[in-house]
């Protein structure tokens, strides 16, 4: 079953264009919306971290708020405990009380409710005159202590704590003492060592009151506050019932934990008094701490499903934007390769696919130009063809002719003559070179010596020729006849208007990755003015090679030969090559080219094939 889907999914994301650009559009979106959940998240995270540490820190001031209450609570029961007249009077109540005994009673009843008025915090005033057994209270008045108190854990408690101070918070049916209050209790003039059976003083605190100050930190209405006692035990709070609120010291200072009422999560932060061991525990509705972020990822969702919707949407717009033209030439392609070369594809797009369609028509037109002319062509082609091989009979009829003026001047014992006129064929031989445009520099040379003989006879051996080639620059190879202009120069300007002593000098040798060949005589120089017109038309004929331009169109004869070379130089090596003229009128001239030696390794037939 999966080796029949698998080749079917796999050609429709790859045989259709349209399935391609959307998952394209995908590949780029979904990543994108990917960061932003991961943002979210990590912003939930930070936003948790953040809340719990701002709800910790209000938790540390509200028990420190609630420890300087039962400091001043305490500090109340001290000066009530140590008061001296209340102490006396109540000492002055013996077991079986009198008459004068419910005086005393009475003025203890006014001090303590007088008392009341100091702390607000403060419910009630007890005080348990213990050998009578006579109970006083701000809110009760008078009555009996029930037997069997001695036996109840609050009791317990305060004996074992020696007398000092017991806060007490009275479980369901554990006393009589008010289940809704916290209760601090503790002895009657406790450093009087003579008493067998000291007084007890309790105040009673409404448990509400201290859940009251602790309310303001509550975020929403969802959210519970609790308070529990050193020992763990719960003392007061907000939600339902508290007493089934634990308190677990090792528990982390933020935890999340499911409600058992509702089922929702709860996030738990709580701190612990360093005074008292008074601890309060905050809770809160995880989704509410979320809801703002939550908000955010359903935003994101939405996100997600219009860059879905878009991205099909975008892709099928491409798609068709693209597909018609591509069928346009996938028509126009079938119509050439059926021989109809007459094709025009309509267009009016300004894009690259108009281009494209505008370059097809063009190339089809090309083709039926192409296709037209090619009879021409081929008619054109055999009539060069016949001018080619009518043009190879002129150099037979020149060499023939150059050939019968030899055997006539041998004929008639006119050596010079016949020599002049053998060198000269061998020159025009060598010239030609079967079609080939560059010579090795041996071969040069070789060629350059038939030219020179002819002048030597010409001008009767008044000047020697000297060359100086240097034997590893004999291969390297250089342009047809780009020496033999300069040579001529040296001759019609330098030697021929010297009589006798006159010398030519030619010389070759690598410099550098560069074949320096050197044209020099010791004739007749150029004057400074003449150098610096001739240096100046040079540099222009040079600028105007390396452009591209040809400097027959400005129809000038001066400097023909020297402007020829430098043209043909420049076209052929290029802009590294190098043409130096210098001239001194007292000691001749001096012609240097300096060509770059890879142009010069092969011929320029090599390098063409």
């Amino acid at each position: 079953m999966a080796k029949e889907i698998l080749p079917k999914v796999r050609k429709l994301l790859t045989g259709f264009i349209q399935v391609r650009l959307m998952w394209y559009f995908l590949l780029i979106l979904l990543p994108l919306s990917s960061y932003s959940l991961f943002v979210i998240v990590k912003s939930q995270m930070i936003l948790e971290v953040q809340t719990g540490e701002r709800t910790q820190g209000a938790l540390h001031t509200m028990a420190d708020y609630i420890d300087l209450t039962l400091q001043n609570i305490e500090q109340l029961s001290s000066l009530i405990a140590f008061d001296t007249n209340m102490n006396t009077t109540l000492q002055s109540v013996v077991q079986e009380p009198r008459k004068q005994s419910f005086v005393y009673f009475a003025q203890v009843m006014e001090q303590i409710t007088n008392m009341t008025t100091v702390n607000l915090m403060v419910d009630q005033i007890t005080i348990i005159h213990m050998p009578s057994r006579t109970v006083i209270s701000t809110k009760l008045g008078g009555r009996k202590l029930p037997e069997g108190a001695e036996k109840q854990e609050w009791y317990v408690r305060l004996m074992e704590a020696g007398g000092g101070t017991v806060f007490y918070s009275p479980q369901e049916g554990e006393s009589y003492f008010d289940k809704d209050s916290i209760h601090l209790i503790r002895t009657m003039d406790p450093y009087n060592r003579t008493l067998i059976n000291p007084n007890l003083l309790v105040l009673s605190i409404k448990k509400s009151s201290l859940i009251e100050l602790a309310k303001p930190l509550l975020p929403s209405k969802n959210a519970n506050i609790y308070l529990f006692g050193s020992d763990g035990s719960p003392i007061a709070g907000t939600g339902g019932s508290v007493n089934s609120q634990v308190w677990d010291k090792k528990e982390d200072v933020r935890s999340v934990r499911r409600s058992p009422k509702t089922g929702t999560e709860m996030v738990r932060i709580s701190v612990e008094s360093k005074l008292s061991g008074w601890s309060l525990m905050m809770e809160q509705p995880l989704e509410e701490i979320r809801s703002l972020t939550d908000s955010l990822k359903v935003f994101n969702y939405g996100i997600v499903v219009v860059s879905l919707v878009l991205a099909i949407w975008i892709s099928w717009i491409v798609y068709r934007g693209i597909s018609a033209p591509l069928r346009k030439l996938a028509y126009g392609m079938k119509q050439l390769r059926t021989g109809n070369f007459t094709i025009q594809l309509e267009d009016t797009r300004v894009d690259e696919l108009g281009y494209v369609i505008e370059s097809f028509n063009r190339m089809a037109e090309n083709q039926r130009t192409l296709i037209r002319d090619h009879y021409e062509k081929q008619l054109l082609l055999s009539k060069m063809e016949l001018k080619f091989l009518q043009s190879q009979i002129n150099p037979h009829f020149l060499y023939n002719t150059l050939d019968s003026i030899y055997w006539t001047a041998k004929n008639y014992e006119a050596d010079e003559i016949s020599e002049m006129v053998l060198n000269l064929s061998k020159f025009f031989r060598l010239s030609l070179n079967k079609g080939n445009e560059t010579f090795s520099v041996a071969d040069t040379i070789t060629h350059l010596k038939y030219y020179i003989k002819v002048q030597q006879l010409r001008f009767l051996d008044h000047f020697t020729v000297r060359f100086d080639i240097a034997e590893e620059s004999e291969p390297y190879h250089v342009l047809k006849l780009l020496l033999q202009p300069l040579v001529e120069n040296a001759f019609l300007h330098g030697l021929e208007k010297q009589s006798m002593g006159g010398e030519l000098v030619i010389s070759t040798y690598l410099h550098s990755n560069m074949l320096v060949i050197e044209v020099s005589d010791n004739g007749v120089g150029v004057k400074n003015e003449r150098l610096d017109y001739i240096c100046a038309k040079l540099e222009e004929a040079s600028r105007l090679a390396v452009e591209g331009i040809s400097t027959d169109r400005k129809k000038e004869n001066d400097l023909f030969g020297l402007r020829n070379v430098l043209t043909r130089m420049k076209m052929y090596y290029g802009e590294e090559s190098e043409f130096l003229f210098e001239s001194d009128p007292t000691k001749g001239t001096r012609i240097t080219l300096r060509l770059p030696l890879e142009k010069c390794v092969s011929s320029l037939e090599d390098q063409v094939g």
